[in-house]
This record gives structure tokens, sequence and C-alpha cells, in this order.
């Protein structure tokens, strides 16, 4: 008959606490099944490490340079004015961005073209059709009402 001071675990359940560096004779002696060195060898919190922390490598916050810094990925775009273009392409019926290097309104080097909508007498003479890589809301809205057309590049 079974009863509840009688009752045990079964065989091979429970196991006794590992007794860590309690000599040679345990198997788990001198480093106590930690290995060696490292940083979860050592006492203390070694959950997760603080933030910026690169595994011993030197961190970002020390390899940028402290007096300012200059994103490699960066896009340099020149701006055109609407009226800056209508001005000097009276005549002509389609404007690029290589004419507009040309005329000198944007810089040989600029590899982004972005027109923005400042017109002189508010409004745009002649219908463009006009290829840059950007162009603003008012711009493109000033263009639509002469009946000219953007296209992006």
């Amino acid at each position: 008959m079974i009863t509840l001071n009688t009752l045990k675990p079964a065989s091979g359940a429970n196991r006794g606490k590992k007794r860590l560096g309690r000599g040679h004779g345990s198997g788990l002696h001198k480093t106590s099944g930690k290995g060696t060195k490292g940083q979860k060898a050592r006492t203390g919190h070694h959950g997760i490490p603080k933030p910026g922390f690169e595994g011993g490598q030197t961190s970002m916050a020390r390899r940028l340079p402290k007096r300012g810094f200059r994103n490699p990925f960066r896009r340099n775009i020149s701006c055109v004015n609407l009226g800056d273009i209508s001005e000097r392409f009276e005549g002509v019926s389609s404007v690029s961005v290589g004419d507009l290097k040309a005329k000198g309104l944007v810089p040989r080097a600029a590899r982004f073209v972005k027109i923005l909508s400042t017109v002189k007498d508010g409004r745009v003479l002649v219908p463009l059709k006009l290829e840059a890589h950007y162009i603003s809301e008012a711009a493109q809205k000033k263009l639509q009402l002469v009946g000219g057309v953007f296209s992006k590049l």
C-alpha cells in the first residue's frame, strides 16, 4: 500500500548538486567547469554586455573622428530654379542635366540635380520638357500649368 510518507522519486530522477572547486577528486577543480579566461570565466555579471561593446574590438565611438563626421554615402544635390531655366532656355523645347551644366546653372561635377519652383514673375513662360533627378512639388505644378513635362533620370 502506498502512502504519502512512503512516496519517493524514481531512481535516477534526482541528482546531487555540482560541488565546484572542491579539489581534484571532484572532477570540477581549479576553473570549476568554466574553462580558462574570457568574459564568462570571470566573477560578476556576464550576461548581455553594455551597449556599444563589440566583443573587445575597438568600439565605433572610439574609431570615428571626434571633430565632425563626413558621411561617405551622402548625396550632394545641386539645385536650380525654374525661373533661371526658363530665362536661359528661351526657344528650346527640352532641357537635360547636360544642358544645365553647359550653361553653368549647375556645377560640372554635380551628380544629382533638383529643380526648385522659384520663378521671377510667378509663372513659367515656356512649356519645357525637363530631365533631372528630382523636382519639387511646387515646380512640378507650375511646369504642368504651362504644359511642360518632367521626366526623372
